[in-house]
């Protein structure tokens, strides 16, 4: 085993013991009593002398081992700052890495390889390489510092080059003398298998035939061919090109048999089992170890060759001899039982043949034939269902089984979920089947399906799950559709539909929100930020900087307890849906705008809101002068009140047994959109952030940005999206430092007294700050988006103190009217409390040509009147005005009592 770096054992230790509870056993070189991140036990340990390796205790029921490399990357990835390469040792970077990374004896493949550097011009960084010159010329080189900075690409070939056709053969393997050939995929694959005295070369992928290599080895050894061994990766596309590949270099004249490692919980090749082998310290036990898994790589390789499904079940059998089991042969499914009477007769037949080829073949040959002769091999489904994980909803106590269905015709697999009772009846899983995938047929029993789920579902991992899409706090992950976002790695969805960060397994089970997101540079239009200055200039950087801070809502939330409302009023024909339609476009989501929550029911309003997280919820509520469907209907803000703080959205209770409720907190941001001011308290409008805009003078350019941009694509744009989460750290850095920084100077101006102004502007200033990180704004732009947000704070601190616009109005008319005579006219109070009857009221106005609001929208604004404060309604006065009436026209007195409003004088 290979000597681990002090300062990298250290922290790996550290790490051991906090991740994972591992506890050093005084006067032994071992830590014990881990916690295994597979099954949950406490059987986790490794070696506290050298510890590459933590492994579960539990070997029959577990087993489950990991290199340190997978668990800490971070401590393995960048060689060229831990080993630089020097003047006496130019290859010292690439020699520690294949020694520690890859764990190999570097005298065996001394010279083969060299270091050497690559540059990549889209992101303007480099790294070491490790490279190995190629026989048909050109090379393929591994790139070691940090290769996550690259994307996908880990290793590369010479631009230009390929590899097809011809192998890469290691220095220290004899072709001419090898009996046996192992034909890998990688380099670092072929390099693992010579450590354990096997000769192998690397095909370089599993779709590239080594033809002129083979031709060239048989025409070197005269026809004295040696025994292939395909040994490509276990993965659906290697499979396929296995069996082509033993078919082709069958035609040249090899015998070919395969190999297969079997994959459980991760994918594993062979450098990863050289890995796990050297960590057994007995000599005899490792190689013992080494025998196993190469033959249970042998008897799937078996498998995978097989040529009928008779001869598959009669290997399974022969494997772990178990009389009954299922299997699957070319995506059907099939039983196999056996008969030991039928096989006992057909042996003996064998034995007591006269025929001449069945003389010839030893005991051996003679069980195998048996076998196939009484193995009951039957088909009990046209398709093959397989589980893949368990996912749960802990919330709502929901869970589901997640398989895959593949099909022997063209058909691609389909993937979905069965519940817990679909798969414990044999007639629920035929239906769920059924309508699932289009002609899958079970006509197996409740008994073998019973067998059949007792196999493929021990141990089946679980998938954690949650049901929106955007920020999930509790996982630190941003999760939109196929792409996920874990600590800046972008990751699509694998082949199961889940994502995968280490120790985390996550997916969405939100279907409804569809999201178009470019996960590349490549086609990114850098110019809308030009576009959007000239067609929305300071109000639409304010704007985008709302929906950029949208995006770390969650942690911003978590760290100052709020976030800011947006809203967004003009005249028709500002442009407001154009700006809001675009910057929907840099998040993904074609053709959105927003809702009226007005037109949904409160379960739909609190369904749609818990869809999304760390984006903004647009709500599109109409001018109360174009609502005619009275004041009712008409949406409270002061229902988003706990939404500023990140509350919940409501209290729904759980189908179970007990109690339980379930509480979705709201993990978006608000921004309202519509053509009148918000009115509503003052608890509400100190939430807001407020932007107005009015029709613009057009000129030549500003008509040409808006068309720019609204011919601009989702996937034009979209990648902006992904920029920015992956920036999280340095983003969320920024606003932190900033944040304080905009009070301060908010707080300093006397025009600002109410202190969630000051911090809700703060924090927009804020993400103006960082939104720099991601779009090149200039120090003109970035100075005048300041100076406007502070305008907008004032603004907002005015709006607060003022009634709205027809509160404002109907304070006027009330003078007025109030003027015209000595005698009160419409103030009904004889002491100092002003008390108005609003039909009356309204009737005078139109007397004397007055212009009020209707008295749906006064009943309505007037509970928030500043000017003059709301008491109370409905209330019974003895009327001022009747009693001067009375008195002025000598009418006897009669009933003088008035329903009225009643406010405190100004």
């Amino acid at each position: 085993m290979k000597t681990m770096d002090r300062e990298i054992r250290s922290e790996v230790l550290r790490r051991l013991e906090s991740d994972y509870g591992l506890q050093h056993a005084k006067g032994t070189p071992w830590m014990r009593k881990g916690t295994c991140p597979s099954c949950g036990k406490r059987e986790l340990y490794s070696r506290q002398d050298e510890p590459w390796f933590i492994r579960c205790g539990r070997e029959s029921k577990c087993g489950e081992q990991w290199h340190v490399k997978e668990l800490f990357e971070d401590l393995f990835d960048d060689w060229s700052k831990r080993a630089p390469a020097t003047e006496a040792n130019p290859n010292a970077s690439a020699d520690n890495y294949l020694l520690f990374a890859r764990g190999f004896d570097l005298s065996l493949i001394k010279g083969c390889y060299s270091q050497d550097n690559y540059w990549s011009r889209e992101i303007n960084e480099g790294s070491a390489t490790v490279r190995f010159a190629l026989d048909k010329g050109g090379y393929w080189e591994r790139l070691i510092d940090r290769p996550h900075r690259f994307g996908k690409m880990k290793a590369r070939f010479a631009p230009g080059q390929s590899p097809k056709g011809h192998w890469w053969c290691p220095p220290c393997v004899d072709l001419l003398e090898a009996k046996e050939l192992w034909i890998v995929e990688g380099i670092f694959d072929a390099i693992a298998l010579l450590h354990h005295g096997i000769a192998a070369v690397s095909a370089m992928s599993s779709a590239y035939f080594p033809e002129e290599s083979l031709k060239e080895l048989s025409r070197q050894r005269g026809g004295k061919l040696p025994r292939l061994v395909w040994a490509l990766d276990n993965e659906p596309g290697a499979h396929r090109y296995t069996r082509k590949h033993v078919k082709l270099a069958s035609d040249l004249g090899y015998s070919c048999v395969a190999a297969q490692i079997p994959q459980r919980e991760r994918k594993v090749d062979w450098n990863d089992l050289h890995q796990r082998w050297a960590f057994i310290d007995d000599a005899e036990k490792r190689a013992d170890k080494v025998e196993r898994d190469l033959d249970e790589a042998r008897y799937h390789g078996a498998l995978l060759l097989a040529e009928s499904a008779t001869e598959k079940g009669v290997l399974m059998y022969d494997w772990n001899e178990r009389n009954e089991f299922h299997f699957g042969y070319s995506s059907r499914m099939y039983w196999f039982k056996m008969d030991m009477d039928k096989f006992t007769k057909a042996k003996h037949q064998l034995e007591s043949s006269e025929r001449q080829d069945d003389q010839l073949l030893n005991d051996r040959q003679i069980r195998d034939k048996a076998l196939r002769q009484c193995g009951a091999v039957v088909e009990i489904a046209n398709c093959y269902p397989t589980a893949l994980y368990f996912q749960r909803n802990e919330v709502t106590d929901e869970s589901w089984y997640y398989f895959r269905v593949d099909f022997p015709h063209d058909a691609p697999a389909v993937r979905n979920t069965f519940t817990g009772g679909q798969v414990a009846a044999a007639s629920e899983f035929k239906k769920r089947l059924l309508g699932m995938a289009a002609g899958a047929m079970f006509a197996g029993t409740g008994g073998q399906l019973d067998k059949i789920m007792k196999d493929q579902l021990y141990g089946l991992k679980t998938v954690q799950t949650i049901d929106y899409v955007g920020y999930s706090k509790e996982h630190s992950c941003y999760v939109f559709g196929d792409v996920a976002v874990h600590g800046g790695l972008v990751e699509k969805a694998n082949a199961e539909d889940y994502f995968e960060f280490k120790k985390l397994r996550l997916k969405t089970l939100q279907k409804s929100i569809r999201l178009e997101i470019a996960r590349d540079s490549h086609g990114y239009r850098q110019e809308w930020l030009d576009w959007l200055w000239i067609s929305f200039g300071t109000q639409g950087l304010v704007a985008l900087a709302f929906w950029f801070g949208s995006l770390f809502a969650e942690q911003i939330r978590a760290e100052f307890q709020s976030f800011p409302f947006l809203e967004v009023t003009g005249e028709a024909g500002a442009g407001k849906t154009t700006l809001l339609n675009f910057l929907w476009k840099l998040l993904g989501r074609p053709d959105e705008e927003g809702k009226d929550p007005s037109k949904m029911t409160r379960a739909g309003l609190r369904r749609w809101m818990g869809q999304i997280s760390g984006m903004p919820l647009v709500l599109l509520e109409a001018d109360r002068s174009d609502n005619d469907r009275g004041p009712a209907k008409a949406y409270d803000w002061d229902e988003l009140k706990p939404l500023f703080n990140g509350g919940t959205l409501g209290v729904t209770g759980v189908k179970t047994a007990g109690n339980e409720t379930y509480e979705p907190p709201f993990r978006g941001t608000i921004a309202i959109s519509q053509n009148a001011t918000v009115t509503a308290s003052e608890a509400i409008l100190t939430r807001i952030i407020k932007l107005h805009f009015v029709r613009p003078e057009v000129t030549s350019a500003s008509r040409a940005a808006v068309d720019n941009l609204n011919h601009l694509s989702t996937l034009d744009v979209s990648h902006f999206l992904l920029m920015a989460v992956k920036a999280e750290q340095a983003v969320l850095e920024v606003f932190r430092r900033q944040v304080k920084v905009h009070e301060g100077t908010l707080r300093a101006l006397n025009q600002i007294r109410v202190e969630r102004i000051i911090k809700n502007h703060a924090q927009l200033m804020a993400a103006v700050d960082a939104l720099r990180l991601m779009v090149p704004i200039t120090d003109q732009q970035h100075s005048a988006a300041l100076a406007e947000l502070t305008r907008m704070a004032i603004e907002r601190q005015g709006a607060i103190n003022a009634d709205p616009q027809e509160v404002a109005e109907f304070w006027e008319v009330y003078e007025y009217l109030e003027s015209i005579s000595d005698d009160p006219m419409v103030n009904h109070s004889k002491n100092d409390l002003i008390a108005i009857n609003l039909n009356e009221f309204c009737e005078r106005a139109a007397e004397h040509r007055q212009k009020v609001a209707d008295i749906a929208t006064l009943r309505n604004l007037l509970k928030s009147s500043r000017s003059r404060t709301y008491v109370e309604s409905n209330k019974s006065v003895d009327s001022a005005v009747r009693a001067a009436f009375n008195l002025r026209n000598q009418m006897s007195p009669r009933c003088t009592t008035v329903k009225c409003w009643i406010f405190k004088a100004k």
